[in-house]
């Protein structure tokens, strides 16, 4: 599992989404919001695990997961990141274009911390990332890396 250290303070923020578009816009979103991450992105639920379990990646401060993913969906990643002592206490918000019932109900049952439905619009993306950032990053005291 993670190891790395932390030495300064720019969150390190895991993106799980496999749709080029939605990377880019969470990147101007951020970036948008002026506030500065270190951004990973896997673009399956299989890069997202073997990611978090490479000892040489650092540790993420917060996972923004997208449920409908190749290999390995949102869903199975929650599964595997509660199974793992180590894993379970990473932040999961998903963020997902899905606004089915079912789904919310699952990612919460699977221990996800919070359901963000995308926006439609860059700038309400955008708000939805200060959302993110004020409350994940600024207020939120987040577990330490093991």
């Amino acid at each position: 599992m993670i190891s790395v250290t932390k030495s300064n303070t720019t969150p390190d923020i895991l993106l799980v989404e496999d749709n080029p578009g939605d990377v880019r816009l969470t990147q101007e979103a951020f970036r948008g919001a002026k506030f500065d991450v270190r951004m990973h992105i896997a673009s399956d639920g299989s890069e997202a695990i073997n990611f978090l379990k490479d000892k040489e990646s650092p540790c993420p401060d917060l996972v923004l997961l997208d449920l409908n993913l190749p290999r390995k969906d949102g869903f199975d990643v929650l599964e595997e990141m509660q199974n793992d002592s180590e894993l379970e206490r990473v932040p999961v918000l998903v963020l997902t274009s899905s606004t089915a019932r079912e789904d919310i109900i699952s990612s919460y049952k699977q221990h996800a911390n919070a359901y963000l439905t995308k926006p439609d619009s860059p700038e309400l993306f955008i708000e939805l990332v200060k959302s993110v950032e004020e409350f994940w990053l600024k207020r939120v005291r987040l577990p330490p890396c093991s």
